[in-house]
């Protein structure tokens, strides 16, 4: 993710490091040890955050954050060409109450409901407090599992 034009912050240049979109997460948390990620270019840190507040904010285990209604902006330059940025846009998956994506217009977000189970292709596995290993897998798009033995 980087410019070939000169002169900006990410243009490539000797000595200088390309900005990635990967963006594998470790967390601890009261004595438990978690793992995340997820593909998805620039929405992968959005999609991280969002599972991980949920995760922590809502009491939810991880399946249950992973399979909360997801979302992200759009709102800053793609890393990919042509680099487009769409302000205040939102997707949201259809999940969302229609109280909320009313809301959301009202603020003057640009909201773009996706499909129920469309957004986020979420992975976590983790270490418990007892030592005991779970994980939990993305249901959409039939691309993740959770396997452990």
């Amino acid at each position: 993710m980087f410019w070939l034009e000169e002169g900006l912050p990410s243009s490539l240049a000797p000595r200088k490091r390309p900005r990635t979109t990967l963006s594998p997460t470790l967390a601890r948390l009261d004595g438990e040890t978690l793992a995340f990620g997820t593909p998805g270019g620039d929405q992968q840190d959005q999609w991280s955050l969002v599972f991980f507040l949920t995760l922590v904010h809502f009491g939810l285990n991880a399946q249950e954050a992973i399979d909360a209604p997801m979302f992200h902006t759009e709102h800053f330059p793609e890393s990919f060409y042509p680099r487009q940025a769409r302000p205040r846009t939102l997707q949201l998956e259809s999940r969302f109450p229609a109280k909320t994506i009313n809301e959301l217009r009202r603020r003057g977000h640009l909201v773009e409901p996706q499909g129920p189970w469309s957004l986020g292709r979420l992975s976590a596995a983790g270490r418990d407090r007892e030592g005991l290993l779970y994980a939990a897998a993305n249901p959409r798009g039939m691309q993740g599992y959770a396997v452990g033995r």
